[in-house]
């Protein structure tokens, strides 16, 4: 029987100072079951939230499978549809952080093309994200504008590639402009716009070719989610995925009076649990073809293993990272 090593937490708090390495025997998988070798799984900020006791779900303690996302090679199956060494990633469940994760095969969604690990562990949340941004809450056309803050995150960076090859214009707000901005317009955006400009959305709007967008996409909250409404053409929607100010939004009524402006809210943790397995299949297939072309790409800005995982999760957390910090537990 291999060894296998696993993040685990009995206490909720900050992930550097709460999360331990355990060491344990690899499972062998009961009927129905799949045994994964993880391969690779990155740092996201829903997984800080998980640690800290502060996510959607909140886990009981001890809580012995941490890692929402990842993606592995199936070491064993006694499951249809899976086979030793088939790429998977995880769907709903949890325990990326490991170097072997066993669970009903229904956890995994075995993937159609051999996709590098660092980008398929990537695969799960933020380029679905993106995607259920664009298709799920207004219907837009090719030439048609969106606008986005944080624009340089993950969600962010994987909105602007998705929404270059479905000919959409994009109005990218970020703090620091001046120094992401060939970055982001090498992926496809088209305005970067500086978040602390005092007169940004004015300056923006008067930019020759430009259009009021009619969809926002907020995952940062308090003001600069209201910049972004304040964009919006009337009648547009504002999807919210996130939160990183931890900042209420605070909408003018007349915006909702006289320009009819939606909000909207999206955790794809609940669209994974509540549409039906073919369609999510479709969805992630389509979206790892474009990895494999090469047109929806993520950055890595750092790869941990196990014993580096204080130092990791304190990198996930700072800000201005040129990319995802990626933990491996094992080969």
């Amino acid at each position: 029987m291999r060894e296998n090593r696993y993040a685990y937490f009995d206490a909720f708090g900050a992930p550097e100072e709460v999360l331990q390495v355990g060491k344990g025997e690899m499972r062998m998988p009961a009927a129905g079951e799949v045994c994964v070798r993880m391969l690779a799984a990155p740092i996201n900020p829903a997984d800080i939230n998980y640690v800290q006791g502060v996510y959607g779900e909140v886990p009981e303690l001890p809580a012995t499978r941490v890692g929402l996302e990842g993606c592995g090679v199936v070491h064993a199956s006694a499951a249809e549809g899976f086979a030793a060494g088939d790429m998977v990633i995880l769907l709903n469940t949890v325990g990326a952080w490991s170097r072997f994760l066993t669970a009903p095969a229904a956890s995994f969604l075995r993937l159609e093309e051999r996709l590098d690990p660092m980008q398929a562990a990537m695969l799960k949340v933020n380029p679905l994200t993106a995607l259920r941004v664009l298709e799920d809450y207004t219907p837009l056309q090719e030439g048609d504008w969106l606008v986005m803050n944080a624009a340089n995150s993950g969600v962010g960076q994987c909105l602007i590639q998705l929404a270059r090859e479905r000919g959409l214009h994009t109005i990218c707000v970020v703090r620091q402009a001046e120094t992401r901005r060939a970055a982001l317009q090498a992926l496809g955006a088209d305005i970067v716009a500086d978040e602390e400009e005092p007169d940004m959305v004015r300056r923006v709007l008067a930019t020759p070719g430009v259009k009021r967008p009619r969809l926002a996409a907020n995952c940062v909250g308090g003001e600069s989610a209201l910049r972004l409404m304040d964009m919006l053409a009337p009648g547009g929607t504002m999807v919210t995925f996130g939160s990183m100010s931890r900042k209420s939004i605070k909408v003018p009524n007349s915006w909702l009076i006289f320009k009819d402006i939606s909000l909207r809210g999206l955790w794809c943790t609940k669209w994974l649990q509540q549409t039906p397995a073919p369609t999510v299949a479709a969805a992630y297939h389509s979206l790892a073809k474009l990895v494999a072309a090469g047109k929806l790409q993520q950055r890595v800005a750092a790869v941990y293993g196990p014993d580096a995982l204080p130092e990791a999760c304190r990198q996930a957390r700072q800000e201005g990272r040129n990319g995802k910090i990626i933990l491996r537990f094992g080969e």
